[in-house]
């Protein structure tokens, strides 16, 4: 006669095993975060910015606030997304035809694809969103040449 009766060492084996696969399951967030080649923060305005940030984002207008900068780890290439409702300085930035988009992308960043001028900002290209700036370093040696910050 077959019994149907679940020893209790299996089952205490299959609650266990279950735990451990919960457990590393969760885990993978922050092993994904460790392995990735980007780094993403938010600063709460321009200040903090200047104050805590690897990369310096100097075409950030005084007012700006909610800021995400998103980072490849070596820090040469970057992207940020700011409210603001000031423009930009014409001492450092000046507008002129698009010839660059970012390599890492900010989740609801505007399609810079979708605009054929930007305002070059030394080296950082920006366009204008609905509420503020959206700003990619590096950009193109042409928009850098043109930008008055370059000089």
């Amino acid at each position: 006669m077959t019994s149907h009766r679940t020893s209790p060492l299996l089952f205490a084996l299959a609650v266990a095993a279950g735990g451990a696969l919960t457990l590393s399951l969760a885990g993978c967030t922050g092993i994904e975060q460790a392995l990735s080649q980007e780094v993403t923060t938010e600063y709460t305005d321009a200040a903090d910015v200047a104050a805590r940030a690897d990369t310096t984002v100097p075409w950030l207008p005084a007012d700006a606030t909610g800021i995400v900068v998103k980072t490849k780890r070596d820090g040469e290439v970057a992207t940020a997304l700011a409210r603001s409702g000031s423009p930009l300085d014409t001492a450092t930035c000046v507008e002129m035809e698009r010839q660059s988009a970012p390599t890492v992308h900010i989740d609801d960043a505007p399609d810079v694809y979708a605009k054929d001028r930007v305002f070059a900002c030394g080296a950082w290209s920006v366009i204008a969103t609905a509420d503020g700036w959206y700003g990619w370093t590096p950009n193109s040696p042409g928009e850098k040449e043109k930008s008055p910050a370059a000089s």
